[in-house]
């Protein structure tokens, strides 16, 4: 499907979507200047695997939507600034958003550091936030009622690895998990949590600080135990899951490695060749243009045209939901007012993302999506389960 017929199917579902008050008011603000929308991302630094793929999927939409015709008779313009993955520069970056280039809205971050940092400077000065992949659920709570996620959060896609290696592989799991960010943190807490849940026994337990690249020391103890656990959940980074991963299969640990969505990152799958076999991983959905799911293939389709190559990895399609998410809300609101556009957001039902359905509500600004379990075989994506969790730990 050509991308032009790809937007003009975004804008039919606009229309489905809206319900018909929506329409009636929808044309308050019509007819006037462009309408500035912020996107915060780390495109350089350690951050950029993720925010690099969510930042083009965010201008591809942004650019959608403005040649289908904008949002209330107005183009849409996303002024996207780099954060480098520095809280010192994301939090400046927040400011010169907000003071300089005078945004409405804002989109943007896959982790939640950035998040913390960024999303303070937003909420004080009033203006709605949607962040496209950072997953820690806490994050409402911590920042305050004008920022949502387009993401599930960390203890539903951790109940989800749960459940999933509980049944698939066995009830015994060696936990290894990164200390320096809230992601890792959070992820391994929350699987420890749901998978003793469920009957399963941690056999030992470790942490690292997330410079690290030697896991020699981890190893030695894993090989120590009287017997191998049944499977080894790794909460990690995307920059480094391959050191673990291929330092564990070198070392003869040839057993299930599980993990969260910060494995979905095409680069390390690929340096670890022969050795990313036996992973699993829980994201978003599977990033393919030929196995997916029907609204993801069409999204695949329209960045592979507009980039020259396929998305990177499911974080491409969080960053274009985010804006659809924003565009839907501000159309809805038929204004560019903030707490317009916050009210709107939390009238979402069913919003058809290309990453899963979105229904917020009024104190809750975390949808529950599924999740999806990426199976590596060889060092390719491969579907291993859809899960919606039985049960998810409290945030």
């Amino acid at each position: 499907m050509n991308s032009k017929l790809f937007r003009v199917l975004m804008v039919l579902m606009w229309a489905v979507c809206m319900p018909m008050a929506a329409l009636a008011e929808g044309g308050k603000e019509s007819g006037q200047g462009v309408i500035r929308m912020g996107g915060g991302f780390a495109l350089t630094g350690d951050g950029s695997v993720l925010d690099q793929p969510a930042a083009n999927g965010a201008q591809l939409a942004a650019k959608e939507i403005t040649a289908a015709g904008g949002v209330l008779g107005r183009p849409v313009e996303l002024i996207v600034r780099d954060s480098q993955y520095q809280m010192d520069v994301t939090r400046q970056i927040a400011r010169q958003l907000i003071e300089e280039d005078q945004v409405i809205g804002l989109v943007g971050f896959s982790d939640s550091n950035s998040v913390l940092a960024f999303g303070p400077i937003v909420q004080k000065a009033g203006i709605p936030f949607i962040t496209a992949g950072a997953t820690s659920p806490r994050l409402p709570e911590q920042i305050g009622d004008m920022l949502f996620l387009a993401c599930f959060g960390d203890n539903v896609q951790a109940a989800a690895g749960a459940e999933f290696a509980a049944q698939q592989f066995g009830k015994t799991a060696y936990l290894l998990w990164d200390k320096s960010t809230k992601f890792t943190t959070l992820l391994a807490r929350y699987f420890k949590a749901r998978f003793t849940e469920l009957g399963g026994v941690i056999v030992l337990e470790e942490m690292y600080d997330d410079p690290a690249t030697d896991f020699s020391a981890h190893i030695a103890k894993v090989k120590a135990l009287p017997k191998p656990p049944d499977f080894y959940y790794v909460s990690a980074m995307p920059y480094n899951i391959g050191a673990v991963v291929q330092q564990f299969r070198a070392a003869g640990l040839t057993g299930p490695i599980v993990g969260g969505d910060g494995y979905d990152d095409p680069t390390w799958v690929a340096a670890a060749g022969s050795a990313a076999n036996n992973v699993y991983f829980s994201t978003h959905t599977l990033n393919d243009g030929t196995a997916g799911a029907e609204a993801y293939r069409r999204f695949f389709a329209a960045y592979q045209q507009e980039y020259g190559h396929a998305p990177e990895n499911a974080f491409a399609g969080l960053g274009y939901d985010a804006v659809y998410l924003l565009v839907d809300a501000i159309r809805r609101a038929g204004s560019t007012e903030a707490q317009a556009i916050r009210k709107a957001l939390e009238e979402t039902r069913g919003f058809p993302g290309v990453t899963g359905s979105i229904t917020y509500g009024p104190g809750v600004h975390v949808p529950q999506k599924g999740v999806t379990i990426i199976a590596l075989k060889e060092g390719r994506y491969t579907l291993g389960a859809e899960v919606v969790p039985e049960k998810v730990p409290a945030p």
